[in-house]
């Protein structure tokens, strides 16, 4: 197949999650035949902290403007099996219409910020990436989020077929590795600044560090505001690219996992960041949601933390149960939650969607 992207940033992961989670899904897909264009805007921001410039095996175009990128658009559809807008492409309801206009045989919406999405419709807020329409002329619409909010995609935004499609990570580049003097810690957590993941973080991991002030912790991402929380024994890494994050991970006791706001309290929401700490065979500790359990097992694969003591629990555990929890996760992350996985599941979405005699609905509840 050929799949034409207009995405938010490959190119870089400078405060930008989707790019490490395309860049392993769209080596799956190449390595496995499909023939891949992702288009991206070239913004100054990301520009200035590139860390990939080409896509091997594909091709990656990048646009000043986009009347700019109109005809070479116009091109690639022209001859493409699936087209995809994605959440927070800059030009995402011009490229919709786009593609919606367009000869592709499959037209496609792909919300990797799902529960973000769905908690600014209900407060009655503009979605930058979503037309007047919404969702209701594409004909498959993947969500990053699974759960209720497969339905509920149906509901707000008139999508007619819904499949989930998960985070995932690449072994190529999260894997065991040597722990690094520069990111020793007890404990680790890496992401980029967001509100609405600021009082987890505070209960998980800053009211911890608060009660421990002998043990290190250290964090690793972007946008943090001056008026973070810090304390003494808090050091800061303000971006940790890709090639970094095994030797980040490995590093440290323990890694933290704390999810957004509004994909939480919408279940089934497993960040990258989670499979790129389990493939890496770092114990993790997690914050609780729904659905957590069909991507790792609670007490045998990951630790739950609903509190501050929970944490300090975690924190207290012998090394040889903490590395037993670490070996099952990245089993279990192997097994099921690489990019090749995610490719192969992609995969039968697409083709089963293209096939004409295709009439089962896409799965639009549960796992």
């Amino acid at each position: 197949m050929k799949l034409v992207i207009f995405g938010l940033a490959i190119s870089s992961s400078w405060g930008n999650g989707h790019a490490t989670i395309w860049r392993g899904l769209l080596r799956a897909l190449i390595e496995r035949g499909h023939d891949i264009v992702f288009f991206e805007r070239d913004v100054p921001y990301y520009a200035a902290n590139r860390d990939l410039w080409a896509l091997p095996g594909g091709e990656l175009i990048l646009y000043p403007t986009w009347e700019q990128a109109l005809p070479v658009a116009r091109y690639h559809l022209s001859d493409g099996d699936v087209a995809m807008v994605t959440s927070y492409c800059p030009d995402a309801v011009a490229a919709s219409d786009l593609v919606l206009d367009s000869r592709a045989a499959l037209k496609t919406f792909y919300d990797l910020d799902t529960g973000v999405t769905l908690e600014r419709l209900r407060r009655g807020q503009p979605v930058s990436y979503l037309g007047p329409r919404g969702l209701a002329d594409f004909d498959l619409v993947l969500s990053f989020t699974g759960g209720a909010a497969l339905d509920e995609i149906k509901t707000r935004l008139g999508a007619r077929r819904v499949a989930p499609l998960y985070g995932c990570v690449d072994p190529r580049v999260h894997h065991p590795a040597p722990a690094s003097q520069a990111y020793g810690a007890d404990m680790s957590y890496l992401g980029t600044y967001a509100e609405d993941r600021q009082d987890a973080l505070n209960r998980l991991f800053i009211e911890p560090a608060r009660r421990l002030p002998k043990r290190k912790f250290l964090m690793g991402g972007s946008l943090y505001p001056s008026s973070f929380p810090w304390a003494e024994n808090i050091a800061m890494v303000h971006h940790v690219p890709p090639p970094e994050h095994a030797a980040f991970y490995c590093s440290s006791r323990l890694t933290l996992n704390v999810t957004r706001g509004a994909m939480a309290q919408m279940g089934y929401c497993p960040s990258a960041r989670l499979f790129e700490a389990a493939a890496c065979g770092v114990p993790i500790l997690s914050d609780a949601w729904d659905g957590l359990s069909n991507f790792f097992e609670p007490d045998s694969e990951i630790i739950v933390a609903r509190s501050t003591d929970d944490v300090l629990d975690a924190l207290a555990m012998p090394r040889a149960p903490l590395a037993a929890v670490a070996r099952r996760a990245r089993d279990r992350a192997l097994t099921e939650h690489t990019a090749e996985r995610r490719a192969q599941q992609l995969e039968g979405v697409l083709e089963s969607e293209l096939s004409p005699l295709s009439v089962a609905p896409c799965l639009t509840t549960g796992y």
